[in-house]
Protein backbone atom coordinates (compact mmCIF):
# COMPACT_ATOMS: atom_id res chain seq x y z
CA UNK A 1 0.00 0.00 0.00
CA UNK A 2 1.00 3.50 -0.80
CA UNK A 3 3.89 2.46 -2.89
CA UNK A 4 4.13 3.68 -6.76
CA UNK A 5 3.39 0.65 -8.96
CA UNK A 6 5.73 -0.71 -11.67
CA UNK A 7 2.64 -0.84 -13.72
CA UNK A 8 1.47 2.52 -15.74
CA UNK A 9 -2.06 3.00 -15.32
CA UNK A 10 -3.95 3.65 -18.25
CA UNK A 11 -6.10 6.26 -16.23
CA UNK A 12 -6.74 7.06 -12.82
CA UNK A 13 -8.12 9.71 -10.21
CA UNK A 14 -6.73 10.79 -7.33
CA UNK A 15 -10.57 12.64 -6.25
CA UNK A 16 -7.96 15.77 -4.18
CA UNK A 17 -10.10 18.61 -5.52
CA UNK A 18 -12.58 17.51 -8.41
CA UNK A 19 -12.79 14.39 -10.90
CA UNK A 20 -10.50 15.38 -13.04
CA UNK A 21 -8.54 12.40 -14.83
CA UNK A 22 -4.66 12.90 -14.14
CA UNK A 23 -2.87 11.02 -17.17
CA UNK A 24 -4.84 13.23 -19.62
CA UNK A 25 -6.03 10.52 -21.72
CA UNK A 26 -9.80 11.59 -20.57
CA UNK A 27 -10.06 15.21 -19.89
CA UNK A 28 -13.38 16.03 -19.88
CA UNK A 29 -15.64 14.61 -17.57
CA UNK A 30 -18.97 15.08 -15.96
CA UNK A 31 -20.69 14.10 -12.58
CA UNK A 32 -24.11 13.22 -13.02
CA UNK A 33 -27.19 12.20 -10.72
CA UNK A 34 -25.89 13.49 -7.29
CA UNK A 35 -22.15 12.06 -7.55
CA UNK A 36 -19.97 14.49 -6.19
CA UNK A 37 -15.97 14.51 -5.05
CA UNK A 38 -16.05 14.90 -1.11
CA UNK A 39 -12.82 15.00 0.93
CA UNK A 40 -10.44 13.18 -1.17
CA UNK A 41 -13.23 10.85 -2.12
CA UNK A 42 -15.93 10.03 -5.18
CA UNK A 43 -19.11 9.28 -3.75
CA UNK A 44 -21.01 7.49 -5.96
CA UNK A 45 -24.55 6.73 -4.27
CA UNK A 46 -27.81 4.95 -6.23
CA UNK A 47 -27.29 5.63 -9.34
CA UNK A 48 -24.85 8.44 -9.27
CA UNK A 49 -22.19 8.50 -12.45
CA UNK A 50 -18.64 9.87 -13.46
CA UNK A 51 -18.21 10.08 -16.96
CA UNK A 52 -14.74 10.31 -18.21
CA UNK A 53 -14.02 11.19 -22.32
CA UNK A 54 -11.69 12.25 -24.54
CA UNK A 55 -14.08 15.24 -25.79
CA UNK A 56 -16.59 17.04 -24.27
CA UNK A 57 -19.18 16.60 -26.46
CA UNK A 58 -18.80 12.51 -25.85
CA UNK A 59 -19.10 13.28 -22.27
CA UNK A 60 -21.96 14.74 -22.16
CA UNK A 61 -23.75 12.33 -24.63
CA UNK A 62 -22.59 9.34 -22.83
CA UNK A 63 -23.55 10.04 -19.67
CA UNK A 64 -26.89 10.11 -21.09
CA UNK A 65 -28.88 11.43 -17.56
CA UNK A 66 -30.19 15.25 -17.65
CA UNK A 67 -27.92 18.64 -17.56
CA UNK A 68 -30.65 20.18 -16.11
CA UNK A 69 -28.63 21.63 -12.97
CA UNK A 70 -31.07 24.13 -11.29
CA UNK A 71 -33.88 22.72 -9.07
CA UNK A 72 -36.15 20.35 -11.35
CA UNK A 73 -39.92 22.14 -10.50
CA UNK A 74 -42.71 19.21 -12.16
CA UNK A 75 -44.18 20.11 -15.33
CA UNK A 76 -47.52 19.53 -16.67
CA UNK A 77 -47.89 18.50 -20.14
CA UNK A 78 -51.43 19.57 -21.85
CA UNK A 79 -53.02 19.48 -25.23
CA UNK A 80 -52.69 23.19 -27.32
CA UNK A 81 -55.93 24.70 -27.20
CA UNK A 82 -55.70 24.79 -31.02
CA UNK A 83 -53.87 21.45 -32.10
CA UNK A 84 -52.96 20.91 -35.94
CA UNK A 85 -55.27 19.90 -37.87
CA UNK A 86 -53.31 17.04 -38.52
CA UNK A 87 -52.60 15.75 -35.20
CA UNK A 88 -55.06 12.65 -33.83
CA UNK A 89 -57.80 13.22 -31.46
CA UNK A 90 -58.70 9.91 -29.87
CA UNK A 91 -55.55 7.95 -29.43
CA UNK A 92 -53.51 9.11 -27.01
CA UNK A 93 -49.92 10.94 -27.75
CA UNK A 94 -47.19 12.86 -25.98
CA UNK A 95 -48.27 16.56 -26.89
CA UNK A 96 -45.21 18.18 -27.34
CA UNK A 97 -43.67 17.34 -30.70
CA UNK A 98 -39.94 19.00 -29.56
CA UNK A 99 -39.34 16.70 -26.67
CA UNK A 100 -37.29 13.01 -27.62
CA UNK A 101 -38.15 9.41 -27.76
CA UNK A 102 -38.78 6.47 -26.25
CA UNK A 103 -42.06 6.86 -25.03
CA UNK A 104 -42.66 3.27 -24.53
CA UNK A 105 -46.04 2.78 -22.01
CA UNK A 106 -45.54 1.79 -18.56
CA UNK A 107 -46.64 1.55 -15.04
CA UNK A 108 -50.15 0.63 -15.55
CA UNK A 109 -52.20 0.59 -13.00
CA UNK A 110 -56.61 1.10 -12.13
CA UNK A 111 -56.48 1.99 -8.09
CA UNK A 112 -59.48 3.68 -6.53
CA UNK A 113 -62.03 4.57 -10.00
CA UNK A 114 -58.82 5.40 -12.37
CA UNK A 115 -56.53 4.20 -14.80
CA UNK A 116 -53.22 5.33 -14.34
CA UNK A 117 -50.78 5.08 -17.22
CA UNK A 118 -47.21 6.56 -17.86
CA UNK A 119 -45.18 6.68 -20.51
CA UNK A 120 -41.78 7.33 -20.79
CA UNK A 121 -40.00 10.81 -22.76
CA UNK A 122 -37.49 13.16 -22.62
CA UNK A 123 -38.03 16.64 -21.23
CA UNK A 124 -35.74 18.66 -19.73
CA UNK A 125 -35.36 17.35 -16.95
CA UNK A 126 -33.50 13.92 -19.03
CA UNK A 127 -35.37 10.26 -19.60
CA UNK A 128 -38.49 10.84 -17.00
CA UNK A 129 -42.33 9.11 -17.06
CA UNK A 130 -44.89 11.00 -18.05
CA UNK A 131 -48.28 10.61 -16.18
CA UNK A 132 -51.65 10.46 -17.43
CA UNK A 133 -55.33 9.20 -15.63
CA UNK A 134 -58.20 8.25 -17.07
CA UNK A 135 -61.75 7.05 -15.86
CA UNK A 136 -62.63 5.18 -19.31
CA UNK A 137 -59.04 4.76 -20.83
CA UNK A 138 -60.40 6.98 -23.70
CA UNK A 139 -60.39 10.60 -22.12
CA UNK A 140 -57.17 11.18 -20.15
CA UNK A 141 -55.63 14.19 -18.29
CA UNK A 142 -52.07 14.60 -17.39
CA UNK A 143 -50.55 15.06 -14.40
CA UNK A 144 -47.69 16.89 -13.45
CA UNK A 145 -44.03 14.82 -14.17
CA UNK A 146 -42.80 13.89 -10.65
CA UNK A 147 -41.01 10.72 -11.67
CA UNK A 148 -37.53 12.51 -13.02
CA UNK A 149 -33.79 11.76 -12.65
CA UNK A 150 -33.77 14.75 -10.42
CA UNK A 151 -35.81 13.04 -7.96
CA UNK A 152 -34.93 9.56 -8.00
CA UNK A 153 -30.85 9.52 -9.37
CA UNK A 154 -31.64 7.61 -12.17
CA UNK A 155 -33.44 7.98 -15.56
CA UNK A 156 -37.00 6.06 -15.74
CA UNK A 157 -37.01 2.96 -17.87
CA UNK A 158 -39.11 0.39 -18.44
CA UNK A 159 -41.74 -0.52 -15.94
CA UNK A 160 -44.17 -1.94 -14.26
CA UNK A 161 -47.35 -0.70 -11.78
CA UNK A 162 -49.17 -3.50 -9.56
CA UNK A 163 -50.61 -3.53 -6.40
CA UNK A 164 -49.03 -4.74 -2.89
CA UNK A 165 -50.45 -7.87 -0.90
CA UNK A 166 -51.53 -4.64 1.61
CA UNK A 167 -53.99 -3.30 -1.98
CA UNK A 168 -51.05 -0.62 -2.13
CA UNK A 169 -50.25 0.89 -5.71
CA UNK A 170 -45.97 0.00 -6.66
CA UNK A 171 -44.11 -0.04 -9.64
CA UNK A 172 -40.98 -1.89 -10.76
CA UNK A 173 -38.65 -0.19 -13.36
CA UNK A 174 -35.43 0.13 -14.63
CA UNK A 175 -33.44 3.19 -12.91
CA UNK A 176 -31.74 4.64 -16.64
CA UNK A 177 -28.07 4.73 -15.57
CA UNK A 178 -28.20 3.07 -12.39
CA UNK A 179 -27.45 -0.62 -13.63
CA UNK A 180 -30.36 -1.73 -11.40
CA UNK A 181 -34.24 -2.23 -11.18
CA UNK A 182 -36.07 -0.40 -8.36
CA UNK A 183 -39.19 -0.30 -6.63
CA UNK A 184 -41.13 2.64 -5.76
CA UNK A 185 -44.38 3.06 -3.52
CA UNK A 186 -47.12 5.62 -4.36
CA UNK A 187 -47.88 7.77 -1.55
CA UNK A 188 -51.45 9.26 -2.36
CA UNK A 189 -54.43 8.40 -4.28
CA UNK A 190 -53.38 9.94 -7.37
CA UNK A 191 -49.83 8.69 -7.85
CA UNK A 192 -48.36 12.22 -7.69
CA UNK A 193 -46.05 11.52 -4.98
CA UNK A 194 -44.17 8.50 -4.42
CA UNK A 195 -41.50 7.11 -1.38
CA UNK A 196 -37.23 6.47 -2.04
CA UNK A 197 -36.53 3.73 -4.89
CA UNK A 198 -35.98 0.54 -3.25
CA UNK A 199 -33.33 -1.50 -5.03
CA UNK A 200 -34.42 -5.02 -6.50
CA UNK A 201 -30.88 -7.62 -6.15
CA UNK A 202 -31.54 -10.97 -5.16
CA UNK A 203 -29.17 -13.07 -3.55
CA UNK A 204 -27.94 -16.60 -4.66
CA UNK A 205 -28.59 -19.76 -2.55
CA UNK A 206 -25.23 -18.83 -0.57
CA UNK A 207 -27.03 -15.83 0.81
CA UNK A 208 -24.84 -13.63 -1.03
CA UNK A 209 -26.19 -10.56 -2.87
CA UNK A 210 -25.89 -10.88 -6.96
CA UNK A 211 -24.59 -7.49 -7.79
CA UNK A 212 -22.56 -8.40 -10.95
CA UNK A 213 -25.38 -8.77 -13.32
CA UNK A 214 -26.47 -6.08 -15.43
CA UNK A 215 -30.04 -5.47 -14.78
CA UNK A 216 -32.79 -3.99 -16.71
CA UNK A 217 -36.30 -4.39 -18.03
CA UNK A 218 -38.41 -6.12 -14.41
CA UNK A 219 -41.96 -7.17 -13.81
CA UNK A 220 -43.56 -7.92 -10.62
CA UNK A 221 -46.87 -9.98 -9.96
CA UNK A 222 -47.90 -12.16 -6.99
CA UNK A 223 -48.73 -15.75 -6.78
CA UNK A 224 -49.57 -17.99 -3.89
CA UNK A 225 -48.99 -15.16 -1.35
CA UNK A 226 -45.63 -14.49 -2.80
CA UNK A 227 -44.18 -11.56 -4.80
CA UNK A 228 -42.40 -13.11 -8.23
CA UNK A 229 -40.32 -10.50 -10.08
CA UNK A 230 -38.15 -10.25 -13.79
CA UNK A 231 -34.62 -9.02 -13.59
CA UNK A 232 -33.62 -8.41 -17.45
CA UNK A 233 -30.17 -9.11 -18.23
CA UNK A 234 -29.02 -8.69 -21.89
CA UNK A 235 -30.83 -8.93 -25.17
CA UNK A 236 -29.48 -12.89 -25.46
CA UNK A 237 -30.27 -13.55 -22.28
CA UNK A 238 -33.17 -14.53 -20.48
CA UNK A 239 -34.62 -13.06 -17.63
CA UNK A 240 -33.62 -13.90 -14.13
CA UNK A 241 -36.77 -14.85 -12.10
CA UNK A 242 -36.82 -14.49 -8.15
CA UNK A 243 -38.69 -14.47 -5.29
CA UNK A 244 -39.90 -12.62 -2.26
CA UNK A 245 -41.95 -11.81 0.50
CA UNK A 246 -41.70 -8.27 1.41
CA UNK A 247 -40.25 -6.94 -1.91
CA UNK A 248 -37.09 -6.06 -0.35
CA UNK A 249 -35.85 -9.79 0.33
CA UNK A 250 -35.60 -11.75 -2.93
CA UNK A 251 -34.05 -14.95 -3.63
CA UNK A 252 -33.06 -15.67 -7.15
CA UNK A 253 -34.84 -18.89 -8.33
CA UNK A 254 -33.11 -19.22 -12.12
CA UNK A 255 -33.65 -18.41 -15.56
CA UNK A 256 -37.46 -17.55 -16.55
CA UNK A 257 -37.47 -20.10 -19.48
CA UNK A 258 -37.79 -23.13 -18.56
CA UNK A 259 -35.26 -26.12 -19.51
CA UNK A 260 -37.70 -27.77 -21.91
CA UNK A 261 -38.38 -24.62 -23.97
CA UNK A 262 -38.84 -26.27 -27.12
CA UNK A 263 -37.21 -23.41 -30.24
CA UNK A 264 -38.42 -26.26 -33.03
CA UNK A 265 -41.88 -25.75 -32.22
CA UNK A 266 -42.16 -22.33 -31.47
CA UNK A 267 -40.34 -21.01 -34.37
CA UNK A 268 -37.94 -18.93 -32.18
CA UNK A 269 -34.73 -19.05 -30.51
CA UNK A 270 -34.62 -19.38 -26.64
CA UNK A 271 -31.68 -16.99 -26.69
CA UNK A 272 -34.25 -13.95 -28.31
CA UNK A 273 -34.43 -10.61 -26.99
CA UNK A 274 -36.95 -10.10 -24.15
CA UNK A 275 -36.75 -6.47 -23.28
CA UNK A 276 -40.14 -4.87 -21.57
CA UNK A 277 -41.00 -8.37 -20.55
CA UNK A 278 -44.77 -8.20 -18.48
CA UNK A 279 -45.95 -11.70 -17.57
CA UNK A 280 -49.47 -12.10 -16.23
CA UNK A 281 -52.29 -14.58 -15.68
CA UNK A 282 -54.96 -14.78 -19.06
CA UNK A 283 -57.64 -17.75 -18.32
CA UNK A 284 -55.58 -21.00 -17.30
CA UNK A 285 -52.22 -19.54 -19.55
CA UNK A 286 -49.65 -17.57 -18.40
CA UNK A 287 -48.64 -14.84 -20.59
CA UNK A 288 -45.35 -12.92 -21.10
CA UNK A 289 -45.69 -10.40 -23.98
CA UNK A 290 -42.22 -8.40 -24.71
CA UNK A 291 -40.47 -7.15 -27.52
CA UNK A 292 -37.45 -8.22 -29.51
CA UNK A 293 -35.63 -5.35 -30.94
CA UNK A 294 -34.60 -7.91 -34.12
CA UNK A 295 -38.65 -9.31 -34.11
CA UNK A 296 -40.88 -6.49 -32.62
CA UNK A 297 -43.65 -6.69 -30.70
CA UNK A 298 -44.66 -10.34 -29.73
CA UNK A 299 -45.97 -12.81 -27.00
CA UNK A 300 -45.76 -16.17 -25.52
CA UNK A 301 -48.61 -18.27 -24.14
CA UNK A 302 -47.95 -21.13 -21.99
CA UNK A 303 -47.61 -22.78 -18.46
CA UNK A 304 -45.42 -21.59 -15.27
CA UNK A 305 -43.89 -24.54 -14.16
CA UNK A 306 -41.05 -25.27 -11.74
CA UNK A 307 -41.31 -21.89 -11.02
CA UNK A 308 -40.17 -21.39 -14.43
CA UNK A 309 -42.30 -20.22 -17.51
CA UNK A 310 -42.77 -23.10 -20.72
CA UNK A 311 -43.75 -21.58 -23.47
CA UNK A 312 -46.62 -24.04 -25.69
CA UNK A 313 -46.77 -20.49 -28.39
CA UNK A 314 -44.87 -17.53 -29.45
CA UNK A 315 -46.29 -14.94 -32.08
CA UNK A 316 -45.17 -11.69 -33.57
CA UNK A 317 -48.35 -9.10 -33.11
CA UNK A 318 -48.81 -5.17 -34.78
CA UNK A 319 -46.79 -5.92 -37.78
CA UNK A 320 -43.13 -7.11 -38.93
CA UNK A 321 -41.60 -4.20 -39.05
CA UNK A 322 -41.10 -3.22 -35.26
CA UNK A 323 -42.56 0.02 -35.45
CA UNK A 324 -45.22 -1.51 -32.90
CA UNK A 325 -43.43 -1.68 -29.77
CA UNK A 326 -43.10 -2.09 -25.76
CA UNK A 327 -46.35 -3.53 -24.71
CA UNK A 328 -47.62 -3.17 -20.91
CA UNK A 329 -51.24 -3.84 -19.93
CA UNK A 330 -53.37 -4.00 -17.18
CA UNK A 331 -56.34 -5.31 -15.50
CA UNK A 332 -60.10 -3.59 -15.17
CA UNK A 333 -62.06 -4.12 -12.41
CA UNK A 334 -64.30 -6.47 -14.67
CA UNK A 335 -61.01 -8.56 -15.52
CA UNK A 336 -60.26 -7.53 -18.70
CA UNK A 337 -56.75 -7.47 -19.73
CA UNK A 338 -55.72 -4.41 -21.76
CA UNK A 339 -52.98 -3.36 -23.44
CA UNK A 340 -51.13 -0.77 -24.87
CA UNK A 341 -47.99 -0.62 -26.66
CA UNK A 342 -46.00 2.80 -28.33
CA UNK A 343 -46.60 3.20 -32.44
CA UNK A 344 -42.71 4.45 -33.68
CA UNK A 345 -44.38 7.10 -36.08
CA UNK A 346 -41.38 7.57 -38.31
CA UNK A 347 -43.64 9.27 -40.80
CA UNK A 348 -44.95 12.27 -38.63
CA UNK A 349 -42.60 14.18 -36.60
CA UNK A 350 -45.57 16.18 -35.38
CA UNK A 351 -46.98 13.38 -33.02
CA UNK A 352 -43.71 10.64 -32.06
CA UNK A 353 -44.97 9.61 -28.68
CA UNK A 354 -48.28 7.77 -30.17
CA UNK A 355 -49.99 5.07 -27.95
CA UNK A 356 -52.03 2.42 -29.55
CA UNK A 357 -55.66 2.22 -28.48
CA UNK A 358 -56.45 0.39 -25.77
CA UNK A 359 -56.41 -3.43 -26.83
CA UNK A 360 -58.29 -6.01 -24.96
CA UNK A 361 -56.11 -9.57 -25.22
CA UNK A 362 -58.41 -12.39 -24.51
CA UNK A 363 -57.69 -16.39 -25.08
CA UNK A 364 -60.82 -17.92 -26.80
CA UNK A 365 -62.67 -21.70 -26.25
CA UNK A 366 -59.43 -22.89 -27.83
CA UNK A 367 -56.42 -21.10 -25.98
CA UNK A 368 -55.74 -18.78 -28.66
CA UNK A 369 -55.14 -15.15 -28.24
CA UNK A 370 -57.46 -12.67 -29.65
CA UNK A 371 -57.32 -8.83 -29.50
CA UNK A 372 -60.13 -6.23 -30.30
CA UNK A 373 -60.50 -2.17 -29.29
CA UNK A 374 -61.60 -1.72 -25.95
CA UNK A 375 -65.74 -1.40 -25.62
CA UNK A 376 -65.18 2.38 -23.95
CA UNK A 377 -64.55 3.13 -27.29
CA UNK A 378 -67.40 3.40 -29.06
CA UNK A 379 -68.87 6.50 -27.18
CA UNK A 380 -66.75 7.94 -29.54
CA UNK A 381 -68.90 7.11 -31.85
CA UNK A 382 -71.52 9.34 -33.92
CA UNK A 383 -73.35 10.07 -37.32
CA UNK A 384 -73.47 6.72 -37.87
CA UNK A 385 -73.79 5.11 -41.80
CA UNK A 386 -74.82 1.63 -43.15
CA UNK A 387 -74.03 0.19 -46.65
CA UNK A 388 -75.03 -3.52 -47.31
CA UNK A 389 -74.44 -5.84 -49.90
CA UNK A 390 -72.21 -3.88 -52.07
CA UNK A 391 -70.50 -5.52 -55.36
CA UNK A 392 -66.90 -5.17 -56.24
CA UNK A 393 -66.55 -6.51 -59.73
CA UNK A 394 -63.11 -8.51 -60.46
CA UNK A 395 -60.47 -6.51 -60.55
CA UNK A 396 -61.87 -3.85 -59.51
CA UNK A 397 -62.23 -0.76 -57.05
CA UNK A 398 -65.82 1.45 -55.85
CA UNK A 399 -65.64 4.78 -54.65
CA UNK A 400 -67.92 5.07 -51.80
CA UNK A 401 -69.36 7.76 -52.44
CA UNK A 402 -71.63 8.37 -48.95
CA UNK A 403 -68.33 7.80 -46.81
CA UNK A 404 -65.57 9.89 -46.24
CA UNK A 405 -63.94 10.73 -42.98
CA UNK A 406 -60.18 11.24 -41.43
CA UNK A 407 -61.45 10.60 -37.71
CA UNK A 408 -63.76 7.70 -38.19
CA UNK A 409 -64.35 3.72 -37.55
CA UNK A 410 -65.00 1.41 -40.53
CA UNK A 411 -66.25 -2.01 -40.16
CA UNK A 412 -66.03 -4.34 -43.05
CA UNK A 413 -67.83 -7.50 -43.21
CA UNK A 414 -67.50 -10.37 -45.64
CA UNK A 415 -69.03 -13.76 -45.18
CA UNK A 416 -67.83 -15.27 -48.43
CA UNK A 417 -64.27 -14.26 -48.66
CA UNK A 418 -63.38 -16.30 -51.55
CA UNK A 419 -59.98 -17.05 -52.82
CA UNK A 420 -58.65 -13.52 -53.76
CA UNK A 421 -56.90 -10.84 -52.17
CA UNK A 422 -59.21 -8.07 -51.67
CA UNK A 423 -59.47 -4.87 -49.20
CA UNK A 424 -60.01 -1.10 -48.54
CA UNK A 425 -58.14 2.26 -48.73
CA UNK A 426 -58.76 4.96 -46.84
CA UNK A 427 -57.39 8.54 -47.00
CA UNK A 428 -58.15 8.77 -50.87
CA UNK A 429 -58.53 12.17 -53.01
CA UNK A 430 -61.43 12.37 -54.20
CA UNK A 431 -60.80 10.54 -57.72
CA UNK A 432 -60.25 7.63 -54.99
CA UNK A 433 -56.09 7.66 -55.49
CA UNK A 434 -53.36 8.07 -53.46
CA UNK A 435 -54.61 6.45 -49.96
CA UNK A 436 -53.55 4.23 -47.59
CA UNK A 437 -53.95 0.32 -48.66
CA UNK A 438 -55.69 -2.22 -46.10
CA UNK A 439 -55.29 -5.49 -48.21
CA UNK A 440 -55.61 -8.86 -47.26
CA UNK A 441 -53.08 -10.57 -48.87
CA UNK A 442 -54.00 -14.28 -49.63
CA UNK A 443 -50.88 -15.55 -50.92
CA UNK A 444 -48.77 -14.33 -48.79
CA UNK A 445 -50.83 -14.72 -45.90
CA UNK A 446 -50.28 -10.86 -44.39
CA UNK A 447 -52.70 -8.51 -43.37
CA UNK A 448 -51.14 -5.51 -45.49
CA UNK A 449 -51.35 -1.99 -44.07
CA UNK A 450 -49.76 0.75 -46.02
CA UNK A 451 -46.02 0.23 -45.64
CA UNK A 452 -47.02 -2.48 -42.98
CA UNK A 453 -47.49 -5.82 -41.94
CA UNK A 454 -48.65 -8.77 -40.08
CA UNK A 455 -48.75 -12.39 -40.36
CA UNK A 456 -52.42 -13.16 -41.04
CA UNK A 457 -54.03 -16.55 -42.10
CA UNK A 458 -57.70 -16.51 -43.83
CA UNK A 459 -58.73 -19.93 -43.98
CA UNK A 460 -61.19 -21.46 -46.34
CA UNK A 461 -65.13 -20.27 -46.02
CA UNK A 462 -64.02 -18.23 -43.00
CA UNK A 463 -65.48 -14.88 -42.63
CA UNK A 464 -63.80 -11.56 -42.38
CA UNK A 465 -64.65 -8.66 -40.24
CA UNK A 466 -62.19 -5.44 -40.24
CA UNK A 467 -62.37 -2.48 -37.36
CA UNK A 468 -60.47 0.11 -39.02
CA UNK A 469 -59.92 3.07 -36.80
CA UNK A 470 -58.56 6.45 -39.11
CA UNK A 471 -57.04 9.13 -36.59
CA UNK A 472 -55.70 11.87 -38.92
CA UNK A 473 -52.93 10.22 -40.48
CA UNK A 474 -52.89 7.14 -38.23
CA UNK A 475 -54.66 3.87 -39.29
CA UNK A 476 -55.36 0.99 -37.19
CA UNK A 477 -56.37 -2.05 -38.01
CA UNK A 478 -58.15 -5.42 -36.28
CA UNK A 479 -58.32 -8.33 -38.18
CA UNK A 480 -60.63 -10.74 -36.92
CA UNK A 481 -59.35 -10.76 -33.78
CA UNK A 482 -56.18 -12.12 -34.75
CA UNK A 483 -53.97 -9.45 -35.84
CA UNK A 484 -53.34 -6.14 -35.33
CA UNK A 485 -51.59 -3.63 -37.43
CA UNK A 486 -50.58 0.39 -36.88
CA UNK A 487 -49.70 2.47 -39.95
CA UNK A 488 -49.35 5.52 -40.85
CA UNK A 489 -49.63 8.08 -43.75
CA UNK A 490 -48.03 12.07 -43.78
CA UNK A 491 -50.13 15.18 -44.21
CA UNK A 492 -48.99 18.34 -43.55
CA UNK A 493 -51.06 20.92 -41.37
CA UNK A 494 -52.94 23.01 -43.00
CA UNK A 495 -53.00 20.71 -46.95
CA UNK A 496 -55.88 19.48 -48.11
CA UNK A 497 -57.63 16.44 -46.05
CA UNK A 498 -57.95 13.21 -48.11
CA UNK A 499 -60.83 11.36 -46.93
CA UNK A 500 -62.51 9.53 -49.12
CA UNK A 501 -62.76 4.81 -48.98
CA UNK A 502 -62.42 2.77 -51.98
CA UNK A 503 -63.46 -0.93 -51.74
CA UNK A 504 -61.72 -3.12 -54.02
CA UNK A 505 -60.96 -6.97 -55.15
CA UNK A 506 -57.88 -8.27 -56.99
CA UNK A 507 -59.13 -11.07 -58.09
CA UNK A 508 -62.53 -12.59 -58.38
CA UNK A 509 -65.86 -10.55 -57.76
CA UNK A 510 -66.93 -9.93 -54.03
CA UNK A 511 -69.63 -9.25 -52.13
CA UNK A 512 -69.07 -6.91 -49.00
CA UNK A 513 -72.20 -7.79 -46.40
CA UNK A 514 -71.38 -4.81 -44.52
CA UNK A 515 -69.56 -1.82 -44.29
CA UNK A 516 -70.13 0.11 -40.90
CA UNK A 517 -69.07 3.44 -40.96
CA UNK A 518 -68.96 6.02 -37.87
CA UNK A 519 -67.32 9.50 -37.55
CA UNK A 520 -65.38 9.61 -34.10
CA UNK A 521 -65.14 12.97 -31.85
CA UNK A 522 -62.14 14.00 -30.19
CA UNK A 523 -61.18 12.44 -26.74
CA UNK A 524 -59.18 15.69 -25.83
CA UNK A 525 -62.05 18.07 -25.92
Amino acid sequence: PNEVSGIEPYAWWNFEDDASEQTGRFPHHELRIGAKVENGKLMLHRGAVLIAAKSEEIARRSSQVPLLDVPYIPETPMMPNDPPDNWPIFHLFHPDKDLGAPYDPNSAIHYKGRYHLHYIYRNRAGISYAHVSSTDMVQWKWHPTVLVPQVNRHGMFSGTAFLTKEGKPAHAYCGWGSNRNWIQYALDDNLDKWSEPVVMIPRDDTGKLMVNEPYFDPDVWIMDGLYYGLNGRSSHQSPLIMKSENLKDWEHIGELLHPDFDEEKLGVKKEEDISCPNFFKLGDKWVLTCISHRLGCRYFIGEFKDEQYLPEYHAVIGGNSRRYFAPESLVTPDGRRVNWSWFINGNNKDNRGTQSLPTEMRLNANGQMRFRPIKELEALRYAKKDKNMIKIKEHSSLLIDEIKGDHCEIEVVVTNTGNSSFGIDVLCNDEGKDGLRIKVNRDKDLLEVGDQNGDFTLHQDEPLSLRIFVDAGLIEVFANEKQVVMADKKRVAGSKIEDRVVLFSSGSALVIDRLTFWKIKSAYN
